[in-house]
């Protein structure tokens, strides 16, 4: 009797090579990932990240004619709390005690609207490029916060960061708890921008161009050049309390928003980890110092700032997903900056 023929096997179907796999996805990520990145941070040819220019860049003074004057209860503040332009405003505003003179609205960045969400509504309006085309019909240009906001006029006054804390610091005097608290003075003005032109390329937006970066070339050069700032402030921090000195100037607000950020989020998300503020000898004390100063620790939320680089920038954490960490209570430990240069004077 014959044995029955035993079936044949099946072929399985053929499955794509895992290589050509990885090459597709990485092909396909690669290049939503430029194009995401062309919409979030524009560029130049070597793929470093430019950083547009405020476009409303009016003045408050008693000046005769200036349709804005110094006031109380005319201007407010549209900020978001993870953003760092944004709360060096809210830095000399507790400062100077203005916060029953400029009132301050929150808003929220959202990646379905793609752009800034009020919390509430205000001037009938739900978004933050709503109100500039409420204060500017026609208005093309990036919707960005901080914004100095005429509540009688219904316009933007201005929307530069650096701008606005000079006028903060100056023009509502009259009004403010802390008038003698001069955070620009006239004899320390040519110090302090010296200051400010070398933090905000290399520091302030210089983590930015880390983050943001669209080439290895372009990361490594605005790495570099960083760390080299970090390394000489923190050597001039030797020699003085503040950068301008024993007293805390517009200097030192421009770059206490950038450091209080940089363990939380920059050191990860941007890629800029060759070392922690905390653990510069003199950059953490300082840090500490600022952080300190009467009112300011109130104008750090911590969970914003995570919220919103880590919940909303897609491109940068496609997951979304936040981080527990880190543990900010050391901000509250001994800055012991009160003596700060005054050894090095007495050696020399």
């Amino acid at each position: 009797m014959s044995q029955p023929t035993p079936p044949k096997p099946q072929k399985k179907g053929k499955s794509l090579p895992a290589k050509f796999i990885i090459r597709l996805g990485k092909w396909v990520w690669t290049t939503l990932w430029h194009l995401m990145m062309s919409q979030l941070a524009p560029r130049s040819q070597s793929g470093e990240y430019i950083r547009p220019e405020s476009q409303f860049r009016n003045t408050i003074s008693t000046q005769e004619g200036n349709p804005y004057q110094p006031a109380a209860g005319r201007y407010r503040l549209y900020v978001g709390l993870g953003c760092p332009w944004a709360h060096r405003t809210l830095v000399v505003r507790a400062l100077k005690g203005l916060e029953d003179v400029i009132s301050v609205s929150v808003v929220s960045p959202s990646p379905i609207e793609g752009g800034w969400v009020l919390n509430q509504e205000e001037e009938g309006c739900r978004t933050l490029a709503e109100l500039y085309q409420l204060a500017q019909p026609g208005y093309s240009g990036r919707s960005t916060v901080p914004v100095l906001w005429d509540n009688q006029t219904k316009t933007i006054v201005n929307n530069e960061s650096a701008e606005i804390i000079i006028l903060l610091n100056s023009q509502f005097n009259e009004f403010a708890k802390n008038p003698a608290q001069e955070l620009y003075p006239e004899e320390l003005q040519g110090q302090i921008e010296q200051w400010n032109e070398k933090i905000y390329p290399a520091v302030n937006n210089g983590v930015y161009r880390c983050g943001f970066a669209q080439t290895q070339e372009a990361y490594n050069n605005a790495c570099n050049e960083l760390f080299a700032t970090l390394d000489e402030i923190d050597m001039a921090l030797e020699r003085s309390r503040y950068l301008c000195g024993d007293n805390v100037t517009l200097a030192d607000v421009r770059l206490f928003t950038t450091l209080f950020r940089f363990d939380i989020v920059y050191y990860g998300l941007f890629k800029c980890n060759r070392q922690r503020i905390q653990d510069y000898k003199n950059l953490g004390g300082y840090l500490r110092d600022l952080y300190q100063l009467s009112g300011v620790a109130g104008t750090c939320d911590l969970e914003s700032v995570k919220r919103d680089y880590y919940g909303n920038l897609f491109p940068l954490n496609p997951g979304g997903i936040i981080p527990t960490g880190p543990d900010i209570t050391n901000l509250l430990e001994p800055h012991e900056r009160e003596s700060s240069g005054k050894q090095t004077v007495l050696q020399d």
